[in-house]
């Protein structure tokens, strides 16, 4: 192929993604609306594509750009001189080192545990499951959604000499809520514990918030006892993907972060995050545009999407039928409906036309709900989703909500998904609407039947049977 062809061809097969700019896709996507900006990021990715993070003395720009993120954040946190910091892929990978490190600070303590409130992101599942630290969730406040400092204490009383680390979110992803940091950090301070705070969708917001006046409890490294916090750039910093920072109080702290191995006969291998080779790209493009846009320019676009957000949720407030979750404490909101539609179907009717929210699914006593990101492109569009979203609550009125049989929630109930094979979730697969039957998979073009049906089944087997989805379409 030509590269006009590979060209004509990437632009074929973008055609049915969601888009990333306008400010329509309220999940997975970060947007300025800056085109100068999202010009110098792409610049910077192609400038830096071809070097290699993992030997900073083979590519000193990079070790340079690093400290200088590193140096523009640590004042946003109320960072002092002793903050060090680390870039990493994203989100995940910088929660999945801050447990990784905090296990391995403790090499005394055989069956290490975190204590995480119940809304936590499920990132830190994914740190407990790869490198064997349990989790013990505590149940939050449900009149606030917020964490229990209290029962989190009791947690870790219950568990003594175990607990290696103690997580708090600014905000939660769930709910756009705010942790109580302070009084948790008397807890994990007075057991001498460590406290990560993961800010990775809040990092880049907060700081200006408050300056901002709005109201914001303090979060980060002003509360004395709060030892890491991870921040994404790729989120509210408006990088190209994959930008996250992780930052600890004392350079002690990170120490355990790092990997060195010379037992062998190849090269020293020596790694300050869990990849060893990385792209420079991403880091660049970070680098360019936090330089680009700027503390002043960081301000303008957090006051932006604060005023859109409180556009949205007064609009919401006033519409029948769907109802805030929680007030927000940022730019993250999430409603839930008065049971006369589902928020499935309305997710389905938002997409018709021309918007993406994310379903969540219930939780315990936490109902099924939709989450929406505000982001600086989003704001000036929210007339136009209040629009949308009276159409679409008008829709899924009309149409009732999904009903599962009875019948199906108790089989649902009943199975175990450790005593199936790959028939039988063939055949679940095809009855929830994803499949055929025969091993092969679809996406549907209304996903609220699927996702009901799936919001019924226990998450043990919701989560196998989205495995068994996702091995069926990559295959």
């Amino acid at each position: 192929m030509s590269p006009d062809e590979i060209l004509r061809r990437l632009d074929r097969l973008r055609a049915d993604d969601l888009p990333t700019h306008g400010g329509r896709t309220l999940a997975y996507v970060y947007d300025s609306g800056l085109a100068d900006a999202d010009e110098v990021g792409r610049a910077a990715v192609a400038m830096y594509s071809s070097t290699n993070g993992l030997d900073p003395t083979a590519f000193p720009s990079l070790l340079t750009m690093e400290r200088d993120l590193v140096t523009f954040a640590r004042p946003l946190v109320h960072g002092d001189d002793q903050v060090v910091g680390t870039v990493t892929s994203g989100g995940t990978e910088s929660i999945l080192l801050a447990v990784q490190t905090a296990r391995d600070a403790r090499p005394d303590v055989d069956a290490p545990v975190m204590i995480v409130p119940t809304t936590i992101h499920a990132a830190f599942h994914k740190a407990s499951h790869y490198f064997g630290v349990e989790r013990v969730a505590v149940p939050v406040d449900p009149s606030t959604y917020r964490a229990d400092p209290e029962a989190m204490a009791r947690a870790m009383d219950e568990h003594g000499d175990r607990v290696v680390l103690v997580v708090a979110s600014a905000p939660s992803y769930a709910h756009g809520v705010v942790d109580p940091i302070g009084a948790i950090a008397e807890h994990t301070r007075q057991r001498g514990l460590r406290l990560h705070v993961d800010a990775c969708i809040g990092g880049w917001v907060l700081p200006w918030a408050a300056r901002l006046g709005h109201p914001v409890e303090p979060w980060d490294f002003a509360v004395d006892g709060v030892t890491s916090i991870s921040a994404d750039l790729h989120k509210y910093a408006y990088t190209p993907k994959g930008v996250s920072l992780l930052l600890h109080a004392t350079p002690d702290l990170r120490r355990p972060q790092f990997f060195a191995s010379a037992d062998w006969p190849g090269y020293t291998m020596l790694n300050a995050t869990t990849q060893s080779t990385k792209s420079g790209g991403p880091l660049a493009a970070a680098w360019a545009v936090v330089h680009l846009i700027g503390d002043d320019g960081y301000l303008d676009l957090v006051r932006t999407t604060l005023a859109g957000t409180a556009r949205l949720v007064d609009g919401i407030e006033r519409q029948p039928h769907v109802r805030l979750v929680a007030q927000p404490d940022s730019t993250l909101v999430t409603i839930e409906t008065d049971g006369t539609c589902d928020v499935f179907t309305l997710s389905d009717e938002m997409l018709d036309r021309g918007w993406f929210v994310q379903p969540q699914m219930s939780f315990g006593d936490m109902p099924a709900s939709l989450h929406l990101t505000v982001s600086a492109a989003t704001a000036p569009a929210v007339p136009e989703f209040l629009e949308a979203l009276s159409a679409s609550v008008e829709a899924a009125v009309a149409a009732g909500p999904v009903v599962i049989e009875p019948s199906l929630r108790e089989a649902a109930a009943a199975l175990d998904p450790a005593t199936l094979d790959d028939a039988a979730f063939d055949g679940l697969l095809a009855l929830a609407g994803l499949g055929s039957g025969g091993g092969e998979v679809t996406v549907p073009d209304r996903m609220a039947p699927v996702n009901a049906l799936l919001d019924v089944a226990p998450p043990a087997l919701r989560e196998a049977l989205l495995v068994a989805f996702l091995d069926r379409l990559s295959r």
